[in-house]
């Protein structure tokens, strides 16, 4: 299994939703995050003092995953997430990280059978 962890902006998240949805994932954390990359920050003016913001906020989403359909869920999500003009500074990264195991706390279940639902759950519509 694998755990996908994406960096994304906010207006993006349907989309990816949509794409992890599609693909058989069965549960997401979207968690609200600020940080800094290539996009850097900007200044802004406070009681007449410039500030410099090198904080952007971001979503961070977390899936886990069959390691069978990584690589199509990690391409989905980069398209998903992509600024509708074909793609700018700030879009996000995503992370691929390997994970040992999975239990289902209801059942005591173990293994990727808990990380994969039967029918698609349509988040957030």
């Amino acid at each position: 299994m694998k755990m996908v962890v994406a960096i994304i902006r906010h207006e993006k998240l349907q989309e990816v939703q949509d794409v992890l949805d599609e693909c058989g994932v069965s549960g997401v954390t979207v968690t609200e995050v600020k940080g800094c990359g290539a996009q850097r920050g900007y200044t802004e003016k406070y009681r007449g003092t410039a500030v410099h913001i090198s904080l952007r906020p971001r979503l961070k989403v977390e899936a886990v995953m069959q390691s069978e359909i990584v690589n199509t869920v990690v391409d989905k999500i980069a398209v998903a997430a992509r600024a509708d003009n074909g793609g700018e500074v700030g879009d996000g990264k995503i992370f691929v990280i390997g994970v040992e195991d999975a239990v289902r706390i209801r059942t005591g279940e173990h293994g990727p059978e808990t990380v994969r639902h039967a029918a698609r759950a349509m988040w957030g519509h």
